[in-house]
């Protein structure tokens, strides 16, 4: 079994970006939670970040196991070591 590190990645980077985002969104009306950062709303600008940095990680696995999936089988008997990349 071999699984790509890309694909929990970029569900785990998605998942706390679309929190990060949720977050900025339901809060961009507070004008003093963003007092200090100069009234950016740094966690929707972040939570986006995130969100596509996980996208892209995730939609790279998926690839990348496409990729070994289309490649001919190992023969029997060889100790092949088999690479996505």
């Amino acid at each position: 079994m071999s699984l790509d590190l890309r694909l929990p990645m970029g569900l785990m980077f998605t998942l706390v970006g679309i929190i990060l985002a949720a977050f900025g969104l339901a809060t961009r009306s507070n004008a003093a939670l963003y007092e200090r950062s100069l009234g950016i709303n740094v966690n929707l600008w972040w939570g986006i970040v995130l969100l596509l940095f996980g996208q892209i990680m995730f939609h790279l696995g998926r690839r990348g196991q496409k990729k070994m999936a289309s490649l001919p089988p190992p023969e029997p008997g060889t100790t092949e070591v088999r690479r996505g990349h």
